[in-house]
């Protein structure tokens, strides 16, 4: 069985976790998806957060969500890349955190994410923090607390 000391960790700041969000690549609504998919495939991220011009936060596009979106009966329809917006097949119903949100909600929402982006009052774009990054604290604290 694991057990934590204290709940030091659990009750951690998130905030030194983020990547900020000048460092994550990201598509605003009116982008067409011509565009967001070329951002997505040289980028090689599953999915990226999508931005107002004011960079609040909307939701995230991703290339299932655009692929599907440009399937005909009998072909894909290539032409439709230019003609349709992010906007328009975005998925707006995302989990978010707050900036100030501790160790412990993230570890839990992570659970069924790859990344949450994370927000302030207003949704305001701050930055993403990633499965990875929270992973990586999790994994030092253990072995910190195996030495001692």
């Amino acid at each position: 069985m694991i057990s934590f000391q204290s709940k030091e960790l659990l009750e951690t700041s998130i905030q030194p976790f983020i990547i900020p969000s000048e460092k994550v690549a990201h598509v605003q609504m009116g982008n067409s998806l011509e565009h967001a998919l070329l951002l997505l495939t040289k980028s090689g991220y599953s999915a990226i957060p999508v931005l107002d011009p004011r960079f609040h936060f909307h939701g995230l596009i991703s290339s299932p969500l655009i692929t599907d979106s440009i399937l005909g009966l009998e072909r894909i329809e290539f032409e439709k890349l230019d003609q349709k917006k992010v906007e328009d097949v975005m998925n707006r119903t995302v989990p978010t955190i707050k900036v100030n949100s501790q160790f412990q909600q993230a570890l839990t929402l992570l659970i069924d994410h790859p990344f949450l982006c994370v927000v302030d009052d207003v949704n305001y774009f701050e930055g993403i923090l990633t499965r990875r990054s929270i992973l990586k604290e999790l994994t030092k604290q253990l072995h910190t607390n195996k030495k001692q």
